[in-house]
Formats: structure tokens, C-alpha cells, sequence
């Protein structure tokens, strides 16, 4: 089994990054395969809402300079999927925001990629602004269909330099928690296919309350 982790922090190896590797460490314990992608210092483009991707079908975004369809597809082929961000203005990283966008628009425009994937979201903020940017992300996981492991409490971890978050003793418990639940539930998922059968996947609903 593999998780693709994102890192959407402008900093290669700041403190979302170390965030993530705890979590990384504890499924590479339980014998799952990373990797970290790092995303936040690319020129990303946001969605241009041209709904050529639901057009097509092609499990592609039209745009072709930059690397979103790469990382489309490795989200595809693995198991799990976690989304690391920094906290801007109480938000999330304007890239970070920009694939997901993207990624999820084409995914459920090509039959719902990532459905009954395992995913997960982590902040790593300063001082405030870490819920509103957990919760941004885990509406992309939510809308998907997918399944997310909990830890013993919101995934948020404080630190301000590179490093820093490790100073913060329940923040690195919350990590590397959620790492353990998210290894035990991606062989639970693994270990109930041959037994289990999926439920049918219903065709999307759309309700448009103007008339």
C-alpha cells in the first residue's frame, strides 16, 4: 500500500513538512510506502471553472503547465492520501488551494477518482487559524466520498521556524495517532475487500434553488 502526502507550504522542510513526516514515520512502521510532494513553492494555476475536464474525461485539467495532472494521477493509484497545510490569513495556502480545486473537479468529473481512498488533512499554524484551514480541507475529503481517520484530537500543530512543531509535545501526538489510525484503518479496507462488497456508487444530485 502507498500514501501520497502534499506539502503546500512555500518552505520545503518547514514545520508542515515535519508535521506530515510523523505521519509518514508511523505508516512506514506499519510497513506503508510515502511520499512527500512538494507543491507549495510551484507556480500553480487556480481553477479556471472552463469545465472542459468534465467535457473531456479524460482524468485530466486542461491546463498543462504545471504538474496537477501528474499528481492527479498519483493520488489515483494510491491508497491514502494526506494534505498538508500552512496558515494564511486564517486559510489555506493559495496553492494548496489551487490543486485541490483542480484535482477534485476532474476527479469527480471522471467518476470519482479518489472514492473510498483513505485521506486525511493536517495545519500547522502559529497560533490561530488552524481549525478554519483543517476544515477547509476536509470538505475536498468529504465531498469525495473518501474515509478519514481520526486522531485524539484536531489535526492542528503550532510552531512558528522550521522545526518548531516538534516543540509542541500533544501537537506530535496528534500526528503520529493520526498515523497509527490511518495505517489500521488502510489495512481494515484492505483486509475487508475480498470479503465486503463496496456500496453502488449513486449518481451525483444537483439542486438549484433559484427558479
Amino acid at each position: 500500500m502507498k500514501v501520497v502526502a502534499f506539502n503546500g507550504s512555500p518552505k520545503k522542510e518547514g514545520n508542515t513538512y515535519h508535521a506530515l513526516k510523523i505521519v509518514c514515520e508511523q505508516l512506514q512502521a506499519q510497513g506503508i510506502e510515502t511520499e512527500i510532494i512538494h507543491l507549495g513553492n510551484k507556480g500553480i494555476k487556480g481553477c479556471l471553472a472552463c469545465g472542459k475536464c468534465r467535457e473531456n474525461k479524460d482524468e485530466k485539467c486542461i491546463i498543462k503547465t504545471d504538474a496537477v495532472n501528474e499528481w492527479i494521477q498519483l493520488m489515483k493509484n494510491a491508497d491514502g492520501i494526506l494534505f498538508g497545510s500552512p496558515v494564511h490569513y486564517a486559510a489555506l495556502s493559495a496553492n494548496i488551494k489551487a490543486f485541490l480545486d483542480r484535482a477534485f473537479y476532474v476527479s469527480g468529473s471522471n467518476g470519482n477518482m479518489f472514492r473510498h481512498k483513505v485521506g486525511a488533512s493536517i495545519a500547522a499554524v502559529r497560533r490561530s487559524g488552524g481549525l478554519p484551514t483543517f476544515n477547509e480541507m476536509n470538505n475536498f475529503l468529504n465531498y469525495a466520498e473518501m474515509f478519514i481517520p481520526t486522531s485524539n484530537y484536531w489535526n492542528v500543530i503550532h510552531g512558528t521556524s522550521p522545526g518548531e512543531v516538534l516543540q509542541d509535545e500533544e501537537g506530535v501526538q496528534i500526528m503520529r495517532v493520526l498515523g497509527k489510525n490511518m495505517s489500521y484503518l488502510l489495512k481494515l479496507i484492505d483486509a475487508g475487500k475480498a470479503t465486503v462488497e463496496a456500496p453502488e456508487q449513486e449518481d451525483k444530485i444537483y439542486t438549484n434553488f433559484i427558479r
